[in-house]
């Protein structure tokens, strides 16, 4: 979820020669060579229309939790938000599918974030990007839930511990934050990212032969109905961060046949996923009433809007707002849920504002408290933990 800069490793100059004769001669008569100099490395503008795109995601993820489900939030709001927006819960019903426009953004961004980096270095940016706003989420959520004039239940001490280390979910514990299983699924990316492309160092055939072993092996896995393979290949999600990679590989080269092959075979699969998943026949028993046409549609808009932005049709699309709006995305997503369903019962049951205000207000709470973790937390300690993890170790 994070953007970070594209510039390929610096290189030598084009025009230094080092071929024998060329450089000054030593005492012996030989010419001794001179080393090539070394152009800085160049900086690449930022993708300000991907964090656009990051922060409608947020929002549509948010519209789900809001009024697009039923479940907790109802106990918010007081009734079912079928009641609070008789109209508008059914659009916002598609709202959770921001999550796989997030995972085909992550795709784009973690090929852009690897290439040319070390082991050490993806790792550190991770890391450091991931888990200072992702604790002080933990430790909020948690207090907050555990005042006694809020009426949710709080996940045990225990449990709360092992949140901090993002393997609640494959140990079985609960979860603080209801949205950390999409970040259980980033980590599987990274861990496979990192060991296929990274470690090895990233290329143009090493990122496409990596695409297409995945999609096969993530297909292969889905025809055996084998737990472990599920959770390490993730079939379902698999094809939203591939498709993610070949929009990278389109950026670097729009006229590449693999890249856009590598698009349209993700794109063709994860429309699969998506409508087995989320649709089901009208019954007046489920809350939400999704079509099939309508979930195409909206997995279709997200790889076109990342698409649009490889090929630089978004580059006008740069103004310094949308930098704040990419930063303000993770921890907005982090919080918005639970404490979400805090300012909502506070905001409509307690205040007796109605549903759309409430809704409008609650979103402007969770984006200012979203801009105070990005102050007060990312700043401050995201790049003292990259400095701390980018450091080579000392021996001796």
């Amino acid at each position: 979820m994070s953007t970070v800069d594209s510039s390929p490793a610096p290189t030598s100059s084009p025009g230094a020669d080092s071929s024998p004769g060329t450089g000054p001669t030593t005492e012996a008569g030989d010419s001794a060579p001179v080393p090539p100099r070394i152009v800085p490395r160049k900086h690449v503008p930022r993708l300000r229309a991907l964090d656009g795109l990051r922060l409608i995601a947020a929002l549509m993820v948010a519209a789900y939790h809001y009024g697009g489900r039923d479940g907790e939030v109802s106990g918010a709001w007081g009734t079912s938000p079928q009641l609070q927006f008789p109209t508008l819960h059914t659009w916002f019903a598609y709202g959770c599918l921001g999550v796989q426009i997030f995972f085909v953004i992550s795709g784009f961004v973690i090929c852009m974030s690897g290439w040319g980096r070390s082991l050490r270095s993806f790792f550190a940016s991770r890391v450091s990007r991931l888990m200072p706003a992702y604790w002080a989420a933990i430790v909020l959520v948690t207090a907050v839930f555990a005042l006694p004039v809020v009426a949710y239940h709080a996940v045990s001490p225990s449990d709360a511990l092992l949140n901090l280390t993002l393997m609640q979910q494959p140990l079985g514990a609960d979860r603080v934050l209801g949205v950390c299983w999409t970040l259980w699924a980033e980590v599987r990316f990274y861990a496979l990212f990192a060991l296929c492309v990274v470690l090895p160092g990233a290329t143009r055939q090493r990122v496409i032969l990596f695409c297409a072993s995945w999609t096969l092996a993530a297909a292969i896995a889905q025809a055996a109905h084998e737990p472990l393979l599920d959770l390490i290949l993730m079939p379902e999600y698999a094809p939203f961060f591939i498709g993610g990679i070949g929009l990278y590989l389109v950026h670097r080269d729009r006229r590449d046949a693999y890249a856009w092959g590598i698009v349209l075979v993700s794109w063709l699969i994860g429309q699969h996923y998506a409508v087995a998943r989320l649709w089901h026949a009208p019954d007046p028993r489920f809350f939400s009433d999704r079509s099939s046409t309508g979930i195409i549609l909206v997995v279709t808009l997200g790889f076109v809007a990342v698409a649009a932005v490889a090929l630089g049709w978004l580059n006008r699309a740069n103004w310094p707002w949308l930098t704040v709006a990419g930063a303000l995305t993770y921890p907005f997503y982090l919080v918005h849920e639970h404490l979400g369903w805090v300012a909502i019962k506070a905001y409509h049951q307690n205040l007796g504002l109605p549903s759309y205000a409430t809704a409008l207000l609650t979103v402007a709470t969770m984006l200012t408290l979203a801009w105070l973790l990005n102050r007060l937390v990312e700043d401050r300690l995201t790049p003292r933990l990259r400095s701390a993890l980018s450091k080579p170790r000392r021996t001796g």
